[in-house]
């Protein structure tokens, strides 16, 4: 890539992860040119991770397995759940590292999952695939996934994420206090 070009590799061929990391890079380098790649990795993890500690070791794994290949950075967005006061609260993780070795963290705000979608994640099912049966529809983690169905469309998925790769990228905004 050109010296006003960045490779970024995201470890998810989700469109809406995807275009959430587009999205953060543009705001985060806007001189540069982003070129965003989606690449299927293995998180090591529960298909539905149930705590914030396994959430975020899948973020992990999938950052290890994305640094395989050659890019400027990479990042790795891994969703989970978990409990508070017995209530089941969705949210994601993302980490993103640089070719030199720079990484950072951040994670989305949670939000509580009604029961009956509770029930059907206690049961073994993915939360994207409890979504689709309550709410009857096809491919939501897809699309505006729980958290736009849950709030009306008031929050959109895509943004909800691209908040937290921003969060991730406070590091390299402010390289001095991070070195």
């Amino acid at each position: 890539m050109g010296a006003n070009q960045l490779k970024v590799l995201v470890g998810s061929k989700n469109p809406t992860k995807t275009n959430a990391v587009k999205g953060a890079f543009e705001r985060v380098f806007k001189n540069k040119k982003i070129d965003v790649k989606g690449k299927g990795v293995r998180s090591g993890v529960s298909d539905q991770p149930m705590s914030d500690i396994e959430t975020k070791q899948g973020a992990k794994n999938r950052l290890k397995e994305l640094k395989k290949s050659e890019a400027d950075y990479y990042v790795s967005i891994e969703g989970g759940c978990d409990y508070i006061s017995g209530k089941l609260f969705a949210f994601a993780w993302v980490i993103t590292e640089n070719k030199k070795k720079m990484k950072g963290t951040g994670k989305t705000s949670i939000f509580q999952l009604p029961k009956k979608i509770q029930n059907l994640i206690e049961r073994g099912v993915e939360l994207g695939e409890a979504d689709d049966f309550v709410f009857k529809r096809k491919n939501s983690k897809k699309k505006d996934g729980a958290v736009g169905i849950l709030t009306n469309g008031l929050i959109d998925r895509r943004k909800y994420y691209e908040e937290a790769v921003v969060m991730s990228l406070i590091p390299f905004l402010n390289k001095d206090l991070f070195s």
